[in-house]
């Protein structure tokens, strides 16, 4: 049964311990129902059933519901934000065309890799079907930056401004085929394989580099 959180019969790092433990297991619980059933269609004793704690854990850590919510939209976000910084890293002081190949690499691997936090994309599905106010915080913190990044590397390949409309049509249609790409789970009649074992996901990310270079040259010619 979980501690009754008032009690004092424990030692203060026994308490720390156990707070930490059991607000990791809520925000594990919270993260996987948020993501299957959407922020509306999970109850407060849905979370706490999962994560094995007392009805009251939620309001004692974060507050309520709402809290609970921004913390694991606050997780995903640095998850992608960690993905963003490790494809900028890649590509470093190396020409348009290697940082594309890097971006699309780095971000191939992550989101259809193993060990990939499955959870995030579906969160994000039902974020964008029924959109809360944390929508706000994804593209100020994750897709502005993420979209500025590769807007600059392909504008330098057209030899225009990252802004330009032409520009951002092309830094679009280069995200688009990652979404492409998570749609094959549910279509195994395609011939690219379920298990995204690392060599397919290199001759994948070869291919959308490839493709997108050649579009992107097609603008400019």
């Amino acid at each position: 049964m979980e501690r009754d959180l008032s009690s004092r019969s424990r030692s203060p790092r026994a308490a720390s311990t156990g707070d930490h433990e059991t607000r990791a297991r809520l925000l594990n619980a919270a993260a996987r129902l948020f993501a299957e059933r959407g922020f509306a269609r999970v109850t407060v004793r849905d979370i706490c059933r999962k994560a094995r704690a007392n009805v009251a854990a939620i309001n004692y850590h974060f507050g309520g519901k709402h809290g609970l919510y921004t913390a694991v939209m606050q997780s995903a976000i640095a998850t992608m934000q960690g993905t963003s910084e490790a494809a900028r890293a890649a590509g470093e002081g190396q020409p348009p065309e290697e940082r594309l190949r890097s971006y699309v690499s780095v971000f191939l691997q992550r989101v259809a890799g193993k060990g990939r936090e499955t959870w995030i994309h579906q969160l994000m599905m039902r974020e964008l079907a029924d959109p809360t106010p944390a929508l706000d915080m994804v593209a100020e913190q994750v897709l502005k930056p993420r979209m500025a990044y590769l807007c600059g590397t392909i504008g330098e390949l057209l030899g225009r401004p990252a802004d330009d409309p032409r520009v951002v049509l092309c830094a679009l249609s280069v995200q688009a085929q990652f979404q492409g790409l998570l749609w094959h789970r549910i279509m195994p009649t395609l011939p690219m394989g379920t298990e995204n074992a690392p060599e397919t996901l290199d001759a994948i990310a070869e291919h959308i580099t490839h493709f997108s270079l050649g579009g992107v040259r097609g603008f400019r010619a």
